[in-house]
Order: structure tokens, then sequence, then C-alpha cells
């Protein structure tokens, strides 16, 4: 049987579906990492994002430069996440630019920004 060269339709919006409910989290994320940089003191997380407030429970209170640092990598996360739907829509969705091949369904699923295979990853480190 001939190796699959790209995913169906049904997939492709099996994969849409999931980015953009990642997106959706992600985004909420972000504003709530803005609005924490926003506020004069560093005490305030009554309008942080669910899954960063619970990385002050039993810890003090996240830095400035530490709620800045996850902000950027959540933008950059966003970014990456927007440049997985333009592939989808470009047909290009799911096939490693290294070599070429379809990344295996259960990564991208993991990972849906996913651009290489495992092996073309561990290959170019």
């Amino acid at each position: 049987m001939a190796e699959k060269e790209r995913y169906s339709e049904e997939e492709l919006q099996e994969f849409r579906d999931l980015i953009n409910e990642k997106l959706k989290e992600a985004r909420t994320d972000f504003e709530g990492l803005k609005a924490t940089l926003s506020y004069k003191n560093d005490h305030g997380t009554e309008d942080t994002a669910p899954s960063f407030k619970m990385m002050e429970d039993g810890s003090e209170t996240l830095s400035r430069e530490e709620v800045s640092q996850l902000a950027a990598r959540q933008e950059k996360f966003i970014t990456h996440l927007e440049n997985a739907l333009t592939r989808i829509s470009n047909k290009t969705y799911g096939i490693c630019r290294a070599t070429g091949k379809l990344i295996p369904k259960q990564r991208l699923k993991a990972v849906p920004h996913a651009t290489l295979t495992i092996e073309a990853k561990e290959a170019m480190n």
C-alpha cells in the first residue's frame, strides 16, 4: 500500500477544530498575562488566566519578569498555531518540512503546530 501523502479534508477539519480550541485557550491565557502585567502591583491575580493561577498556589507571586517571559512564550505559541491554520488552508499541514513525509497523527494531536517528524527534529539536534 502506498504511503499517504497528505491528510484528508475530514482529518484537516479535525486538526482545525483542535487548533482553534487551543488558540482560544492560548489567547485567554495571553490576555490574562497581559492584564497581570498592566497592574501596578504584582499581587493581583484575580483576573489571571486559570492555567497560570495554579502556578502560584504554594509559591510566591510570579515576578513581573517571569510573567513577561510567559506572555512572550504564549504569544509565540499563538503565532505557531495561526501558522498551522494557514498550512491547513494551503493543504500543506502535517507534512514534515525536512523530509516531506507525513507527520504521524498522534504527534500532531500532541503538538498541533509541529512542522517536523520526531526523527527529523532529533536529526537537527
